[in-house]
Formats: structure tokens, sequence, C-alpha cells
């Protein structure tokens, strides 16, 4: 090699390493979930075409995850540059002035084309503070093929009484097959998200007109009653350990008659790489009992930058990239059409889409009639289907969570575990200052 081409790949390899040194790195805390773990990594297309910016990646359990990224905005920690959080943390940690305001978006963003229930979800007094990924509502999913074995049908909206019989007649354990697979590990966005719906389909609210808890009411008692009774019945072995993506691999696996949870599954339940019984599964409402107000959950996993952050121009490149129409096409090209994120896009629900998602209907009407403003068959003073939308909220959804999954494991009688409810919900209330 002589000296001048010595030179000039000499000089190549010093630019490539300013380059390399000089790319902002981006921090980004996201959740274990299969769609989250499926723009990971797509995210190296992003990486080809943003050579400045490299991505570092912090991947946690549901729960983990938002105590992290509780702790860390609050103490205004700026550990991470994007956030994965939901319609509760966007609303309140936008309000405290917590989030980059998500204006100034690229010109083909596009945000008319997302869902105006959720753009409000993720909003403060007309401010956007977040970038949904996708929404999801909570839908009903069953294996057509054991209710044709078994001579059953499913209506189009079941109830939760109708549930526990078609569990009953499909629950044989001796061949691993479980009847009801719903969450059971404590949290405020695990079974309380699950367990709220069921009791708002019971009549139940969790506060009355002047934030008083009502876990000692009668629908409380009978919602409750129905989870623990039928989930010992008919649930999975060690159902208090199951989130939504443990429920995910039992029901991929042929062990779950009935799943109620979030209609973000559908696209993993009928991919035949993953799922074993992905050409019998049937989807329909989730289930309603005395009403349907709040029997389905809204809820969007988004993405955020805390003020904290120190390369927010970068973080918002990324959110925008990956919450975008041009991701969504990356999905449908690697992936299949079916595998797009769900429930944001009022573009994703095209004639193609519909044809390959077969869950693609129920998730649209279902995210339609979902109501976080009424949510309940009685008035409340809050905002939430699945949650309320006050700071408190966190810490007390997760303490009645405990206590609702020590309920299903026969540490306590249901009926104690809702007067403890009801009891640390007052003393919480009252420590914060309600009624405000």
């Amino acid at each position: 090699m002589n000296n001048s081409i010595k030179a000039l790949v000499a000089a190549s390899c010093l630019s490539l390493t300013v380059v390399a040194q000089g790319a902002e790195t981006l921090t980004i805390a996201t959740v274990n979930n299969s769609d989250m773990i499926r723009m990971q990594r797509l995210a190296k297309t992003f990486e080809e075409q943003n050579p400045d910016i490299r991505l570092k990646w912090v991947v946690l359990e549901e729960n983990v995850l938002r105590q992290r990224l509780t702790t860390d905005i609050a103490t205004q920690g700026g550990q991470f540059d994007v956030l994965t959080i939901g319609m509760y943390e966007a609303a309140l940690w936008g309000e405290k002035g917590w989030l980059e305001p998500m204006t100034e978006l690229p010109a083909d963003y596009d945000l008319d084309d997302v869902f105006p229930s959720v753009r409000e979800g993720l909003s403060v007094k007309g401010t956007l503070y977040a970038l949904p990924f996708y929404a999801e509502a909570s839908i009903t999913y069953y294996r057509k093929d054991l209710f044709e074995q078994a001579g059953l049908e499913m209506p189009e909206q079941p109830t939760w009484e109708q549930m526990a019989e078609f569990a009953g007649k499909l629950h044989q354990p001796d061949k691993g097959q479980y009847g009801l697979c719903l969450r059971g590990k404590a949290g405020w966005g695990e079974n309380m998200a699950l367990i709220t719906t069921l009791a708002n389909a019971h009549g139940a609210r969790w506060f009355d007109e002047q934030w008083q808890p009502e876990f000692t009411g009668s629908e409380w008692q009978n919602a409750l009653n129905f989870y623990v009774d039928n989930m010992k019945k008919y649930g999975p072995p060690g159902a208090s350990s199951n989130g939504f993506n443990e429920n995910l691999a039992l029901f991929n696996s042929g062990k779950c008659a009935l799943w109620v949870d979030a209609s973000v599954a559908g696209s993993f339940v009928t991919d035949t790489s993953q799922s074993k019984v992905a050409d019998a599964v049937g989807f329909t409402f989730a289930p309603t009992q005395v009403t349907d107000k709040g029997a389905s959950w809204l809820y969007s996993w988004a993405l955020a930058i805390p003020t904290s952050s120190k390369a927010k121009d970068a973080a918002k490149t990324f959110s925008a990239w990956a919450t975008s129409k041009a991701y969504a096409e990356l999905v449908a090209e690697k992936d299949g059409v079916a595998n797009v994120p769900p429930g944001t896009r009022a573009s994703t629900y095209s004639e193609a889409y519909m044809q390959a998602a077969p869950f693609a209907k129920v998730t649209l009407d279902s995210l339609k009639k979902a109501d976080p403003t009424d949510p309940s068959a009685k008035p409340v003073p809050y905002v939430g289907i699945q949650l309320v939308t006050i700071p408190e909220f966190q810490a007390i959804g997760t303490s009645v969570g405990k206590l609702f999954t020590a309920a299903l494991t026969g540490q306590m009688q249901p009926q104690q575990a809702l007067q403890a409810a009801q009891q640390s919900t007052e003393r919480e209330m009252k420590r914060a200052g309600y009624p405000k």
C-alpha cells in the first residue's frame, strides 16, 4: 500500500471515529412486551437513518418500569431521555411540567390521523405530552375449536356470568386446559386494570362523588367474590403471578379456553410462529354484567420526553419516528400488516389491515365506545376507566392490588380484603386532603 492510500485510509478511519464519538446517545426506558421488543429490533433502521443518534435501551417488567420512571421523574434524576408511559402518567406529569410538550412535529407526522380519544388521553388542556405507540381496549379471546367441540356458542356481547358458565364446561386441568385466564399479579396496571373493569361491569366505582371509597358496597363485593371464586375454580395454577405476558404465553401454548385482556394481544395470538392455537382463536367484546359502562378499558403505551433530558431534540426525532406512519409501514414490510401497532391511527384500519387482522373490528369498536369521563353506572368525580387519574392512585391502586392478590391466594377472604382496601384507601385519601 503506497503512502497516499495509507493516508486516505487513516483519514477515513479518523472521520468514522469522530462521527462515532460525536453521536448523541438516547436512553430509552420501555416495557418488556412484544411490541416494544419489536420496536427495539426495528430501531436499527432509525440508527441507520440517523447516524448521529445512538440508542441505549432499558427494558423492564411493567411494575418495575413504572416504579423506576416515577422515582426518576419526581426527583428529576435525568436517567432517561425517552419514557414509555401511559395515559395516567401523561396527564399527571404533563400537568406538573415534568414532560416536554410534543409540539413542532414533522409535517408528515399527521397528528390529525391519530384518534381523538387517544390524543385527548395523552394531553393536558389541549397540549400533547406523549406520542401514542399503540392503544388498546380490553377484549375477550376464546378458543373456537373448544367451543365447537363442547357445543357452545359465544355471544357477541357476553356477560361475566356467561363466562363463568363457559369456563366451567371447558375447564379440564387434567389435560392442562384451564377454563379462565385473568390477571392475578398485583399492581395498579396489572390485576387492578382487569378487576376494575370487572367491578365497573358489576356497577361499582372506586369513589363516590365526595371521594369516599366504596369497597364495602355490594357491587365491589359481588365483583371480587366472582373473580376469586371463578379463578380458584377455573384458573391456572399460580394465577397470582400472572400478568399480561404470562397469560399471553399460557393462551398461546393452548392452556386457556377463555382470556380477557388487552386487545393488543390480537396480533400475537394469531401469529403461527408463536401461537399453537393461532387458527382457532375467536374475538369478542369484554364481558358486561349489570352495565356495559367501563366494562372495557382504554389505554395507550406512549413515548414521552422528560424535561430533565439533555437530548430533547434527538428524543423527539426518535419518538416521532417510532409512532409514525413510516414505522407502521416498516412493521408491515418486515413482520406483516397484522402486526402494525394498533389503536392509534385511523389510517391503520385500511381494508388490507381489517382483512389481515381478525381482531381489528372488535378492537376498533371497543376503542370508540370507551369513555374515561363516564366509566361507571353511577356518577364519579374522576376520569379513568381502569384507573383513577389522581396522583395518589398509583400507591392506592398497588396497595389494593396486593390485597386482592392475597384474596386470590387464600391468605384472606374477599370480604377481609375489601374491608382492608376500604380502610387503607380512606386513610390515604384523607391524608391527601380529599375532597379538594
